[in-house]
């Protein structure tokens, strides 16, 4: 007597399938992500030399904590959870001030690490 696992070879197939799908979705995310991150530094990198040339500090605490507010909100918006977006966001942040310290630093406007 032999068994048929046709109806396994179905179901695996299947999951399989759905999942190359739902990863190709997850690879154009990631995709567009990195995009989109690549494009946010373009115009930050062009802030930090705006400040540098106008000897503003590299850092707006300010500005921080309103953006950190305001991705907190879409965040619960989305359904994301709040305190990822925010570890999220201050990462980039964190980065973000490293770069405008760096120009300053290179404009030698006083601002950078080691500065006063």
């Amino acid at each position: 007597m032999t068994t048929s696992n046709t109806g396994t070879d179905d179901v695996d197939a299947a999951v399989r399938e759905e999942l190359a799908r739902l990863r190709d979705s997850i690879d154009n995310i990631d995709a567009a992500v990195v995009h989109m991150l690549a494009e946010r530094f373009k115009c930050t990198q062009q802030v930090g030399h705006l400040k540098a040339r106008h000897q503003l500090p590299p850092a707006d605490p300010t500005r921080e904590a309103r953006q950190i507010e305001r991705l907190r909100a879409l965040a619960e918006s989305a359904k994301l959870d709040p305190a990822f977006a925010e570890k999220f966001l201050n990462f980039i942040i964190a980065e973000v001030i490293r770069h405008h310290e760096r120009i300053a630093e290179d404009t030698g406007n006083g601002h950078g690490p080691g500065a006063g």
